[in-house]
């Protein structure tokens, strides 16, 4: 599989890896995959199956066997499409919660590496280039300004009909960024590799041509 190449695109919540990983993705006609649309499924399953995030031994063996697939943005559970019921603000903070936790990242990991088809797979997360694909072929970092994050989350949910409040989705940022930066198993960093951009103030165009400019 290391001959299939890809570009790992991290970086913390807001900063456009999802918007800028879809487009250079369709750019280049490769596969894409959102490891964070994996991490609100896992949510999802135990909040519905009254899962204890406190034993996350349970939800990691559940996730395992899960029947789940990604084709773009429609995300089937089970034969039912949860696009829209992963993006609520209770699963968002499931997620948060089990994301740290070394099993459930264990049981997502495989799963992720197994999208890694020909001719190559844009790669969005947290750990993409330092844990999941440490030998993408380029590794980019996007970076922004807390306060600008903030306000593409609460436009980019406003715009799917979800309720938000802009000082509550700046606090809760804040406090993922801390958690992801400090947290024992993959802490959120840039990789050794990896090229840092900072999107702040910069529209989607010229983000996507930096990170092409990379595949250079």
């Amino acid at each position: 599989m290391s001959a299939v190449p890809v570009l790992a695109l991290d970086g913390p919540g807001g900063a456009g890896k999802g918007t800028v990983g879809r487009a250079v993705a369709g750019r280049l006609g490769w596969h894409y995959l959102d490891s964070g649309a994996l991490y609100r499924v896992a949510a999802l399953v135990a909040l519905r199956d009254g899962l204890d995030p406190a034993e996350p031994g349970r939800v990691a063996q559940r996730v395992r066997g899960l029947d789940v697939s990604l084709d773009g943005d429609r995300i089937m559970l089970r034969g039912e499409d949860v696009s829209r019921d992963i993006r609520t603000d209770e699963v968002g903070a499931m997620a948060s919660r089990l994301a740290p936790e070394p099993a459930v990242r264990s049981a997502l990991i495989d799963r992720q590496r197994a999208l890694r088809r020909a001719p190559g797979l844009v790669a969005d997360g947290r750990d993409m280039g330092t844990v999941v694909f440490p030998d993408a072929a380029a590794k980019v970092f996007l970076t922004a300004s807390l306060e600008e994050r903030a306000y593409r989350r609460y436009k980019q949910l406003k715009e799917q009909g979800f309720d938000a409040n802009l000082s509550q989705l700046t606090r809760e940022l804040r406090e993922r960024d801390e958690r992801d930066a400090n947290r024992d198993v993959a802490p959120l960093r840039p990789a050794e590799d990896a090229v840092v951009v900072d999107t702040t103030g910069h529209p989607v165009e010229w983000v996507v041509e930096q990170v092409l400019a990379c595949m250079q």
